[in-house]
């Protein structure tokens, strides 16, 4: 059965395997700044590096407000036994109306970097949403040159549909993104 609205409330928190999701909360602050004001880290994000606490808080509020509305989530992911924070993922847009699709976003610490966290990360976030959410349609968005975040939405069904030229701005110029999309069943 197809509901109508996504259903964001309680808790959500969500099982990956050896990870463990959970929404965005005030408590993750002080490493989400320590994460995103890594150069590395948000080379391919929309976002320029974090340059001061607030900037994180910002974010949380966003991903807080998006939850709210049901318009998408954004977790925290920790790694199950010592509970460190590993980066972040969830839906950063969902389309109920007219057409029941969601877009999937992630983005892991440079330590975390080939070391598989996505291998259990991204099924879960496909099966919520087309489980849990009961959408139709999963997308990515990925910026040219983040051949990692190619290859993993490829092993996990995701098919590259094309690319939309010049379709963002951030950090002072337009960018390319490649579509990414996965149908479910």
């Amino acid at each position: 059965m197809i509901s109508l609205d996504p259903d964001l409330r309680g808790d959500l928190i969500v099982d990956a395997g050896n990870f463990e999701l959970r929404p965005l909360a005030p408590a993750d602050a002080g490493e989400l700044f320590a994460h995103l004001a890594d150069v590395e880290v948000t080379a391919f994000m929309d976002i320029p590096p974090l340059n001061e606490i607030e900037d994180a808080h910002a974010i949380i509020e966003w991903a807080s407000s998006l939850r709210a509305v049901g318009g998408g989530v954004r977790w925290s992911i920790r790694e199950r036994t010592t509970g460190a924070f590993v980066g972040t993922a969830g839906f950063n847009a969902l389309i109920i109306e007219r057409g029941r699709r969601g877009e999937i976003a992630y983005d892991l610490g440079r330590a975390w970097w080939g070391r598989g966290v996505m291998a259990g990360v991204l099924p879960t976030l496909v099966s919520f949403g087309f489980e849990r959410l009961t959408l139709r349609r999963l997308e990515a968005l990925v910026t040219p040159g983040n051949d990692r975040s190619c290859r993993l939405l490829e092993r996990h069904g995701f098919a590259r549909e094309g690319v939309l030229r010049e379709y963002g701005f951030w950090k002072d110029r337009y960018w390319d993104q490649i579509v990414y999309g996965r149908i479910s069943l």
